[in-house]
């Protein structure tokens, strides 16, 4: 009977130091460089600027800058994205206006059809005139799914200026739907000396604006001016449904990148004064934990709906400005008392993070 008891004894001890190794512990407990099945480590793949993500059903569809198409990712597990397979939906033709640096792209589902906008310019030897030439275009499908090569090229959306615009993106509001971008108050760049504005226009349909464009923020405070720049606005309510638009701030080619954000506090989002920016930064870099300039975010639903997670691109040193280094990351973000974001500090790339919720 002892030596039963030994024996048993003996083999949960091995039962029990076998499920350890295999990194069944909680986010605190685990290592360095050690994901367990519960965690993951930033970033979520080797490149990718710009990050989009949309939820729709059971699906993460996923996006980012590639400079010479559209592409998206579908994957159930956003800590997964590395093992989605990837789609090419649409390849511009070439010698077009919109044939050259296509950029930030963003999947969007609007009265039952698929459409994504993006900022993209001409080909040109004068690297003034290919700037100069930016503007935002969008496609659509009707297909059930956005993982296919169903687009219809709907054409550029603009105001009436027809101004500079890249990074646009859609606020949805019970009365309709409004286009939210960044761009230059003229068309002379001398002028306008870079300096990038947001701007918002009601929409008369997913591809059509109408009436006149609303600016609602540009580069004021010291830690927008290393660059003077306002670009890559995103949508996201808080638990009581309160409008809250993020942006980032400052050159991308600086580790000074970082997000911003104004709230909606009248009912008209085309009155300038409805909007309130927010003092300070929300998420800026952080030497400590090597994550430098990061900002262009979107966020994401967990799968169970119980969490807000940030998506946003990051680089891992100093001085790597605007390239393919920048990589997606993600984090779960809260709320406080207030119902204010709370963004946090920009996650450790070494250090395991417990992985979205899920039912």
């Amino acid at each position: 009977m002892k030596n039963l008891l030994v024996t048993s004894l003996m083999v949960f001890f091995l039962v029990s130091c076998s499920k350890k190794s295999e990194g069944d512990v909680s986010g605190s407990e685990v290592g360095e460089d050690t994901p367990g099945k519960d965690t993951f480590l930033n970033p979520l793949i080797s490149n990718g600027a710009d990050p989009w993500v949309l939820k729709h059903g059971n699906s993460y569809f996923y996006t980012h800058t590639t400079g010479g198409n559209l592409e998206l990712r579908e994957t159930a597990f956003m800590e997964d994205l590395e093992n989605a397979d990837v789609q090419e939906i649409w390849e511009p033709p070439s010698g077009e206006d919109y044939s050259f640096q296509i950029w930030a792209p963003e999947l969007h589902f609007i009265d039952d059809k698929w459409y994504m906008y993006f900022a993209a310019t001409s080909h040109n030897e004068d690297s003034e005139k290919v700037d100069a030439n930016r503007r935002m275009y969008v496609i659509e499908s009707s297909s059930e799914s956005p993982m296919n090569t169903d687009w219809e090229f709907k054409g550029k959306i603009s105001d009436e200026t027809d101004y500079w615009a890249i990074d646009g993106t859609v606020l949805n509001m019970d009365e309709g739907n409004y286009f939210i971008w960044s761009g230059w108050r003229t068309t002379n760049q001398p002028e306008n000396s870079g300096k990038q504005q947001l701007y918002i226009a009601r929409m008369k349909n997913p591809w059509t604006l109408e009436g006149s464009r609303v600016m609602i923020s540009e580069p004021e405070f010291d830690w927008e001016r290393n660059g003077l720049v306002n670009e890559g606005p995103v949508v996201w309510r808080n638990p009581d449904g309160e409008i809250f638009l993020f942006y980032s701030a400052s050159g991308c080619w600086t580790d000074e990148y970082k997000i911003g954000v104004l709230q909606l506090k009248g009912g008209n989002p085309l009155d300038a004064d409805s909007w309130i920016k927010h003092v300070d930064p929300l998420f800026e870099k952080s030497e400590a934990n090597s994550v430098y300039g990061p900002g262009h975010n979107s966020f994401f639903k967990s799968p169970d709906g119980t969490e807000d997670w940030v998506l946003y691109h990051a680089n891992n040193n100093s001085g790597e400005g605007c390239g393919e280094k920048r990589k997606p990351r993600m984090q779960k973000i809260d709320w406080d008392e207030n119902g204010f974001p709370v963004l946090g500090v920009p996650a450790d790339t070494s250090i395991p993070m417990k992985i979205p919720s899920s039912n």
